[in-house]
């Protein structure tokens, strides 16, 4: 069980940066990789960004791909979500999303545990 709090979102300007939080607790020794998606209004949930228990090892969606990083702590207990050059399209509520037992991420999280989501709204 990987319990998930995210923080951070809000309201921004176009062009503008913000940067997500996500705080994994759990008592399993087990590795999970991490990431994120988001939900627009009226749309499907979509994948963003993803982070294997090593920090080298990332993806992204194609949408996001050099303006978000993600990153993780040393702890590996907290993931991050840095976004830049923001679009009024990346407003959406964003989930942080874990998977257990996963090292390597070359796909995106299947979701085993989700968080509340936190709003992200970009000004035009």
């Amino acid at each position: 069980q990987v319990h998930l709090v995210e923080s951070g979102g809000g309201l921004v300007q176009a062009g503008g940066s913000l940067r997500l939080s996500c705080a994994a607790s759990t008592r399993t020794f087990s590795p999970y990789a991490m990431g994120w998606f988001r939900q627009a209004p009226g749309k499907e949930r979509e994948f963003v960004a993803a982070i294997g228990w090593s920090a080298a090892n990332t993806i992204y969606a194609d949408s996001v791909k050099g303006r978000f990083t993600i990153s993780r702590d040393g702890a590996k207990s907290t993931v991050y979500l840095q976004m830049n050059s923001l679009k009024p399209e990346d407003t959406a509520v964003y989930y942080c999303a874990a998977d257990q037992n996963v090292v390597v991420v070359i796909t995106p999280l299947r979701g085993d545990y989700w968080g509340q989501g936190t709003q992200v709204t970009v000004s035009s």
